[in-house]
Formats: C-alpha cells, structure tokens, sequence
C-alpha cells in the first residue's frame, strides 16, 4: 500500500505542474456536447439518446487519458526503476487505475453540469445519486481497462492507435450496461433511479476485470 500511495502521489504531483491530462479530458468532453447540441438541432434530449451521449464521451475522454498514463515511466527509465524496487509489482497497476478514476471523477465534475446545461432535458434534481452510482461503476472500469491497455501499448511504437483498438472491444459490455443504467435518470417520465440488473451487471464486470489486471499485469511490466 506505501508503494501504491507513492506512485499516485507522484502522478497527481506530477499533473498538477504539468496539467497535460485533466485538462485535454475537460475540453474533449466539451467540445463533444458543444458539438452534439448544434448537429442534433435539438433543444434537449433524454433518455437513452441522453445517456448514449454521455457515456460514449466519457469513454474517449477516458481513453485519451489512459495513452497519458505510463508515459513519463516510459520516458524517464521509471518501469526499470520499479523492477528493482523491492515492492509488489501489482502496486503500480492500483496506483494507475487510482489515478485514472481521480481524473474521471474530477473531470465529471464540470463535464455532468455542461452536459445538463447544453443537452440535457429534464432537470438531475434527485436524481443525482442514481447517476453517481452509474458513474462511479462506469468509472471503475474504465480506470482498470484504461491502465491494462495503456501498460500494454506503452511498448509499443503504434500505441496510440493499440489502446483503442484493445480498449474498445474490452469496454463493449461495461458501456451497454452504463448507458443502459443511465437512461431511466435521464428519461421525463421514468423513475429516475438506475435499474438494479444492469448495476449489478456493472460491479460483476468492474470484479472480473480487476481480478484479470491483477492477475496478468506482472508478465505485461516484466515484457
């Protein structure tokens, strides 16, 4: 745990002089709504168009920081040095995905009100917790598949262009069951509380892959 706390306090150490990464997941996110209101000429929508929009944002906003992710590792020798370090080589993988769902989080946090300002039909209200939840099980799986991909493409010439070609196929079932999940909080007449079956289907994915990083990603760091 020290060396997963180290690594994280590194990487937002080392955002908050660079800002190279929030900010870019920030201006992605709103210059897709900007956009999708012109090109929809709609005044406001809802339901599952609402959340289909939302959630597809987010995963390219997601996907545009995950290739952000082992970069400086790669740069300045920091794979070799953790090699050395006498610490779980697992450790690495938490304090990236960590990093990565801080960095969600936040952006989500000036991206949700935009995106209700701009698109958004009827008003969040109450129904923000339901969303929170959506989003906080969305957002998992995108930091543990956004880190196994990234560590994967980092060694790679074309890694720009690998993350989304493995990132997408992966994320496939965890997008359905977000925007699934999403769209009763976003429908006019719906309860506004996410469906239990797809949340459930949401945390069962977020175990299974986090099992699955954990279990492959010392081969990946030592290739």
């Amino acid at each position: 745990m020290r060396a997963t706390f180290a690594v994280l306090a590194k990487d937002l150490r080392l955002e908050l002089r660079t800002f190279e990464t929030l900010p870019a997941m920030v201006l992605f996110s709103l210059s897709t709504f900007v956009i999708f209101h012109f090109a929809l000429g709609r005044s406001a929508v809802g339901g599952q168009l609402a959340a289909g929009i939302l959630t597809v944002t987010l995963l390219f906003a997601a996907l545009l920081g995950a290739g952000r992710l082992f970069v400086a590792e790669r740069e300045q020798g920091g794979f070799d040095a953790f090699l050395l370090a006498p610490v779980d080589r697992t450790s690495l993988l938490a304090a990236k995905a960590a990093a990565m769902f801080l960095f969600l989080a936040l952006l989500e946090v000036v991206a949700v009100p935009a995106f209700g300002v701009l698109l958004l039909g009827p008003a969040l209200g109450p129904r923000l917790p339901g969303l929170i939840a959506v989003l906080a099980l969305a957002d998992l799986a995108l930091a543990v598949i956004g880190t196994l991909v990234s560590a994967i493409a980092i060694h790679t010439r074309a890694r720009d262009m690998i993350s989304p070609i493995i990132g997408l196929p992966l994320l496939l079932p965890a997008l359905i069951a977000s925007a699934r999940a999403a769209a009763p909080v976003f429908s006019v007449h719906g309860s506004g509380a996410p469906p239990g079956k797809w949340l459930l289907i949401l945390a069962l994915y977020d175990v299974v892959f986090a099992l699955i990083a954990y279990a492959v990603f010392d081969f990946l760091l030592e290739d």
